[in-house]
């Protein structure tokens, strides 16, 4: 029987072991157009906890004793749609389960890149396409760009420095510890600000003036707060944001607040937010382009394992106490 994990209610702030609960679940039999498949590899992601709120949202809240949802690499065990057969790889969003029944037109078979399969979780998945659009998109950045990235130890930041150094860009991280900062660097970032050991926007500061510039053009977000008012603070004229996510902000009540917001004005910033699906017409282009900086060596695979779908809460709260460096992922 295959199990999946629920959720059982709503947390408030961070959440805890207590809000999710596994359970057996009955598959139903197989109709025309839809696809068995055994799961191998889960995606846990920071966007998930947005969804565990009852708001709205792009995506629509979890529900309550229902089954929750990700990104998974799933093989096809039994198929009634003739675009897959049985042994299949498939990308797909039934995910936080070991097995499950899904719509044919909801999954994607794996391109043939001669790559592991879990990295299209990861480089060549939501995460790598994230960061891809993001940067070069979202924030336009181009070559000889000062880009600042926050959590750059994570999953979207470690690919972004990769990308932003492979296109020539002077990159400044920050990370939450010596390990993380040194992983960082070891990605190709000029400097690395360890957020944990003073002000960000002092760090930021200085990280500027040791690259020798005056400050950034470019700022990806994955964090808000401090991260994002400092980005604020050493924005160039023109200046580019591209707001992926505000991970301080998922788990507290309240609005953060910025000292220099009011830049914006003078230094006529462009933030803009975003989210992959808007990209999802493009992703040729980004297989492509992505595909060639991995066979080059421009951009490496980094991965946190956490093993067996019992573990699959453990490695979700692990995002936000920062016990992955680059993609989470869980195996089955």
């Amino acid at each position: 029987m295959a199990r999946a994990w629920h959720l059982k209610y709503r947390p408030e702030g961070l959440p805890t072991a207590d809000n999710f609960e596994i359970r057996d679940v009955d598959l139903p039999k197989l109709k025309d157009g839809e696809l068995r498949v055994r799961n191998r590899w889960l995606s846990v992601d920071p966007y998930m906890r947005g969804r565990m709120n009852d708001v709205k949202s792009y995506v629509p809240p979890f529900a309550i004793d229902a089954p929750l949802e990700g990104g998974a690499i799933g093989e096809v065990v039994e198929s009634k749609d003739k675009g897959f057969a049985k042994g299949d790889l498939v990308l797909h969003m039934a995910g936080w389960r070991d097995e499950a029944v899904i719509a044919a037109k909801t999954a994607l078979k794996l391109p043939d890149l001669g790559v592991d399969p879990q990295q299209f979780l990861g480089v060549l998945g939501v995460t790598g396409a994230t960061a891809f659009f993001g940067l070069l998109d979202a924030a336009s950045a181009k070559k000889g760009d000062t880009v600042f990235v926050s959590a750059a130890a994570g999953a979207v930041g470690s690919v972004v420095v990769q990308i932003a150094k492979a296109k020539s860009m002077t990159v400044i991280g920050s990370a939450g510890d010596k390990d993380k900062c040194d992983f960082v660097k070891s990605l190709g970032a000029d400097a690395v600000i360890n957020y944990r050991g003073g002000p960000i926007l002092r760090g930021l500061a200085a990280a500027v003036k040791e690259q020798g510039g005056d400050g950034i053009d470019v700022y990806f977000d994955n964090v808000g707060g401090d991260h994002l008012d400092a980005a604020f603070a050493l924005a160039k004229p023109n200046a580019r944001f591209a707001i992926c996510g505000m991970i301080e902000g998922y788990n507290k009540a309240g609005p953060s607040s910025f000292r220099f917001i009011m830049r914006v004005i003078a230094m006529r910033i462009r933030m803009q937010g975003f989210i992959v699906f808007d990209y999802q017409s493009r992703m040729d282009e980004f297989y492509k382009a992505m595909g060639a900086m991995l066979k080059s060596g421009q951009v490496k695979s980094e991965e946190t394992i956490v093993d067996g779908l019992d573990s699959t809460p453990e490695a979700f709260l692990g995002l936000f106490k920062g016990t992955n460096t680059g993609k989470m992922l869980v195996r089955l």
